[in-house]
């Protein structure tokens, strides 16, 4: 699995329904840098299980996550007809309707290749002279917390079947605009409010003094 941690989020430009059901072409994360934070997360597939638990999730902070400059962006390897078909079920029947952030469809799966999130491999079969694919062809459940210059500075990945926590996810975009603005360094299961740390030997000997 390939750390992004450091580096430029990879580009892309695809089909994305937002708004609850607005069909856009070329949708690129290109249009946040220099104005927003982004939650890029990818999940396996529409009109599943553990899925709808994690968008509605996201949904239900979207108005926090926009208090701070945060864009939170869905992608999976659905098409945008899906996308807009899942949009518009009533949640007592498996949808989500009611969720505005963007979902990007990565129908090609270049978008999860890129990432580094696709639960498997294309391989070439000589013998059979034809492509096969080894594992799930869906996304992990990869996140990436992507700031303003458009640079990764977090990312998590889950296996299919565990569901992310939406408030670490808050918690990495507090300890991230806390690092921006003060310029101190977040401890073990800091939380906005609490006691951040200096960079230096001294700073560490302050705070573990008072913890």
């Amino acid at each position: 699995m390939g750390v992004l941690v450091g580096k430029k989020a990879p580009l892309f430009e695809a089909d994305a329904v937002v708004n609850g059901g607005d069909f856009v072409e070329k949708f690129s994360l290109d249009q946040y840098i220099g104005k927003k934070y982004v939650i890029f997360f990818f999940y396996p597939l529409d009109f599943t299980f553990v899925c709808p638990t994690e968008i509605l999730a996201f949904q239900k902070k979207t108005d926090e996550f926009e208090k701070k400059d945060v864009a939170v962006v869905g992608c999976s390897v659905d098409s945008k007809f899906s996308h807009w078909a899942w949009l518009n079920t009533e949640l007592k029947d498996g949808g989500i309707k009611g969720v505005t952030f963007p979902l990007v469809s990565d129908l090609s799966k270049t978008i999860s290749e890129n990432y580094d999130v696709l639960a498997g491999e294309y391989d070439y079969d000589e013998e059979e002279n034809e492509f096969t694919f080894d594992g799930e062809p869906v996304a992990y459940r990869g996140l990436f917390l992507i700031d303003k210059q458009g640079v990764v500075r977090h990312q998590v990945v889950n296996d299919l079947s565990l569901g992310r926590s939406v408030d670490e996810a808050m918690r990495m975009v507090d300890a991230l605009q806390h690092f921006e603005e003060h310029g101190e360094v977040c401890p073990a299961d800091w939380h906005q409010g609490d006691d951040a740390m200096k960079p230096s030997a001294k700073g560490v000997a302050d705070y573990l003094a008072k913890h």
